[in-house]
């Protein structure tokens, strides 16, 4: 990088902190901070919703994929996500929605306190921030690798410069700042990402290289499924991205929530979905042709993507890519930050300290913008050991870590928004949530030489499974949990007011 592609990058983040600042007057209460007041265009919350679904991983991680197996990196990955983002728009957005506008909540999981008990609430709440914290660790690596391949910063250097850019925006303008930024990294990541797939196309024989160029490739490449990422991997992953990006890792859930109604959470939906499907595309297209331009020193390849740029672009467009890099990685973790600071000072806090029982509107802000600095510290402190023999490397943990643990986490929250699975209480709840995470510790430290779809799979399957059945075998509906289902499943948009209760 010279000067030009530094001026490119520093005046991205002057942009986003700018951003962050004239946020700040939008913010006056909790709910502003967590949910945007519900008053977010669709149009905005589908595009923050898709942006927030992106990391440097895709760029290290599955850059690597890419140049080893071909487009089986779209296809068990973005495609899967497409789908379940679909399915999840009549089934989960407008639900969502009606959680802030019905029920009066500004987290995602402070409804969990009625519709099960306390307790399942806590379990959910404390395991979720502590999966979130590996998993932005994880990227905020991710982010320091491709920083450090293009100007020779250290890992925890690089770590530091993005964390505490993302600390500064996110938390002086909440969720808006977090859509306004994912907003223009979105525009950022569009020039970017069409620059390097022209560029591309120009040295491999110009625009009709999009069909001529597999046969150059390495066998295989053009195989759907391939390597560990199987049929059953496949499948496995569909069904736990449904999951995971209609809000069972919390910061899409927001997204919908931050709308002004249900019909606006699902056309929201739609969009990301789209997005998800035709976008990744256009990134992934460089990736899969790497193999003829450049030789990735690394063995898992997740260099391939930065020397590819670092070796065609031109200063100015270098530039740009690297701050296309850093859009992705900053909008995830943002928006997850924000996240685990609703679910900590609206579920946890409240349990554990009388005083934050009391917190006023503005106390309460001020515990959000606390809790949010506080879980991008711990986060970055992860960061530094993401390669340690604990974890492996940045795609183990995003991939086994997050997929696996996510399932038990979520399907108590997702499932407990629908009314066939209203029997499903208390004892469903917690026991599917404990049985799966046990699951995860079986198969991917107790017993050696199962398969990636095994490890992926078991957790979920077991949750899901033992979910279902308890609330067969031990119906726990009440009158009360029936009311609060029944709120929330009720066609129509009902208030579409921004409020929110607040603990008593």
């Amino acid at each position: 990088m010279n000067s030009l592609d530094w001026a490119v990058l520093i005046g991205y983040f002057g942009v986003m902190v700018a951003i962050g600042v004239w946020s700040h007057k939008r913010v006056g209460d909790v709910s502003d901070f967590f949910t945007a007041g519900g008053k977010m265009p669709w149009w905005l919350s589908g595009i923050s919703h898709h942006m927030s679904g992106y990391s440097a991983v895709m760029f290290t991680g599955y850059a690597g994929i890419s140049y080893t197996y071909g487009i089986t990196s779209f296809v068990t990955w973005s495609l899967p996500i497409a789908v379940g983002i679909a399915i999840g728009a009549n089934l989960f957005a407008p639900r969502l929605n009606r959680l802030r506008s019905r029920l009066r909540v500004a987290s995602p999981l402070e409804y969990l306190k009625n519709r099960y008990n306390l307790p399942t609430q806590q379990a959910l709440a404390w395991s979720g921030v502590l999966l979130k914290i590996v998993d932005v660790g994880a990227k905020w690596a991710a982010i320091a690798t491709l920083l450090s391949v293009f100007t020779g910063a250290s890992l925890n250097q690089g770590i530091l410069i993005t964390g505490v850019i993302t600390a500064v925006y996110c938390t002086v303008g909440g969720l808006w700042a977090d859509a306004l930024t994912e907003l223009g990294q979105f525009i950022i990541q569009l020039l970017a990402g069409v620059a390097m797939l022209v560029t591309v196309l120009t040295k491999i024989g110009g625009f009709s290289g999009l069909w001529t160029v597999w046969d150059r490739l390495p066998a295989g490449h053009t195989h759907p499924t391939a390597g560990p990422y199987t049929v059953t991997f496949l499948l496995a992953y569909l069904f736990i991205k449904t999951f995971e990006y209609n809000g069972g890792m919390w910061n899409q859930a927001q997204r919908y929530m931050a709308t002004s109604s249900a019909h606006a959470a699902r056309r929201s939906a739609w969009l990301s979905s789209v997005l998800w499907l035709v976008w990744p595309v256009v990134l992934f297209f460089p990736m899969w042709v790497a193999p003829l331009l450049v030789h990735a020193k690394k063995p898992d390849a997740s260099d391939s993507y930065a020397l590819l740029t670092e070796q065609l672009l031109p200063h100015g467009l270098l530039g740009l890519v690297v701050v296309g890099f850093f859009s992705h990685t900053m909008a995830m973790c943002s928006s997850d930050a924000n996240a685990i600071a609703a679910v900590f000072t609206r579920d946890i806090a409240p349990v554990i300290s009388r005083r934050a029982r009391q917190w006023t509107s503005r106390s309460g802000l001020i515990a959000a913008r606390v809790t949010t600095v506080s879980f991008l510290a711990l986060s970055m402190a992860i960061a530094t050991q993401v390669n340690s023999p604990a974890f492996k490397d940045i795609i183990t943990v995003v991939i086994k870590w997050v997929a696996g643990l996510m399932g038990p986490i979520a399907i108590p929250f997702m499932l407990g928004l629908l009314r066939p699975f209203r029997k499903s209480g208390p004892t469903a709840a917690l026991v599917s949530w404990a049985i799966g995470l046990f699951g995860f510790w079986l198969t991917n430290y107790g017993i050696d030489g199962l398969s990636l779809q095994v490890q992926i799979v078991t957790p979920v399957a077991t949750s899901l499974v033992l979910f279902i059945l308890i609330g067969f075998i031990r119906p726990e509906a009440t009158p009360e949990r029936d009311a609060i289902i029944a709120k929330i499943n009720t066609d129509g948009d009902g208030d579409g007011g921004g409020g929110c209760l607040l603990y008593t």
